[in-house]
């Protein structure tokens, strides 16, 4: 019975060192002797068939004889028994994780190593309380504190590791998946939520307390708050789901139904707000968001937008200068980027005009405006320099007769 850990192997014999062996081995040797103190218990140094000294006697005469003694050696023990299993136990873990790519799993560990360590340490505290002579409530609430702590413990665990497996999902996370950096808050927060719900439930059950009287009053207590706050709560879920799906993202010009074209300056989980060109900042109902169809001119796989810029000429015009002329004033814009190429299009022969239309790229659609500008005047003062006629409607009036000579026409009728 001694030689409890004489299976070990030399190789964890070397890994734990001689000390923390022997301490171990004698520790688990004590344990027997506390429990089972009508065992003989052969000593290290000894052969199986010695016995242990009789000045042995009175400490084990003094361990069986008060159970208060008994169980106080038996919490003083955990601690040493615990900080051993948990430095074996994440030794191990860290030899297996240790060939691993990912520190997802070193973290996980360093997160893990006080729970598992505080669990270890509350069954033994519970066993030595147990072994006391004390009355069944007293042990009863004692066990329940303990269990409460250990709860709280593990609480704390969960929501740390939720936060760190969040952050890391989100980080290699592809640019339109569900959790990104910028919707990990929402999910943060809902996880922590739902972990401390789940910590709650399990606190009553732990003390025993009935759980039905307090779900039929939040039932009825949700009903209240859902049909008092129905706009609002509408808000909430249509916000959640734009910050999950994700059509837009601050920064962006988007345009909505209503014809409102801006910038993104914040979402929030009731409203979006979004600056215009004006400097006037809208703020939008995400219920009215989620409902509607909305144009995100900086999405995509980059931020460029292209532009379209319609040009009509007069028929008879060169047209193969007329392109030339619209690619130059395109290529000599700093506004304009140089990749993708600008292009021109012979779109249509209209009813007085050769209708043309120049397409080309500018780094940001709040750029818009200015470039369209700029491209005009261009490409205006080269038509003119070049005698290229941009035609205008014109309506001929042809005049039968004046009013005078109407009536006498219609004198001589008579």
């Amino acid at each position: 019975m001694y030689n409890l850990l004489a299976p070990l192997s030399s190789n964890l014999r070397q890994e734990l060192g001689m000390q923390r062996y022997w301490f171990l081995r004698y520790a688990c040797s004590f344990l027997v002797l506390l429990f089972f103190p009508e065992h003989t218990v052969a000593a290290p140094a000894q052969s199986n068939q010695e016995k242990i000294p009789t000045w042995f006697d009175p400490l084990i005469t003094l361990f069986t004889g008060n159970l208060w003694v008994k169980g106080a050696a038996v919490i003083l023990l955990t601690f040493t028994i615990a900080s051993l299993i948990t430095w074996l136990l994440f030794k191990l873990l860290r030899w297996i994780t240790g060939k691993s790519r990912f520190n997802l799993d070193e973290s996980v560990i360093h997160l893990l190593r006080p729970p598992v360590y505080y669990s270890l340490l509350a069954t033994g505290i519970y066993s030595g309380i147990e072994i006391m002579p004390m009355s069944e409530k007293i042990t009863m609430i004692l066990g329940q504190g303990i269990r409460t702590i250990g709860l709280i413990v593990w609480i704390i665990f969960l929501s740390r590791f939720a936060t760190l497996f969040l952050k890391r999902l989100a980080n290699i996370s592809q640019a339109h998946a569900f959790i990104q950096n910028r919707t990990l808050t929402l999910f943060d927060n809902a996880a922590k939520i739902l972990i401390l719900g789940l910590g709650v439930y399990a606190l009553f059950v732990i003390w025993n307390i009935d759980m039905t009287a307090w779900l039929a009053s939040a039932g009825i207590a949700g009903l209240a708050i859902g049909f008092a706050a129905k706009d609002t709560i509408a808000n909430l879920f249509a916000g959640v789901f734009i910050l999950a799906d994700s059509p837009y993202k601050v920064g962006d010009y988007i345009v909505l139904d209503q014809g409102e074209r801006g910038k993104v300056k914040n979402i929030g989980l009731r409203s979006t707000r979004i600056l215009t060109r004006d400097d006037v900042e809208i703020t939008i109902p995400n219920s009215i968001i989620g409902n509607s169809s909305i144009t995100n001119q900086s999405g995509g796989h980059h931020v460029k937008m292209r532009l379209r810029v319609k040009v009509g000429v007069a028929y008879g015009s060169d047209i193969d200068r007329v392109r030339e002329i619209l690619m130059e004033s395109a290529r000599e814009e700093k506004l304009v980027e140089k990749e993708p190429d600008p292009r021109v299009r012979f779109r249509a022969f209209g009813a007085s005009s050769l209708d043309f239309e120049l397409l080309c790229w500018i780094n940001d659609p709040e750029l818009r405006g200015q470039a369209v500008d700029v491209l005009l005047d261009r490409i205006y003062k080269r038509f003119n320099a070049e005698k290229i006629e941009i035609p205008y409607a014109k309506h001929d009036v042809y005049i039968k007769a004046f009013p005078g000579q109407l009536a006498e026409q219609d004198g001589n009728k008579d």
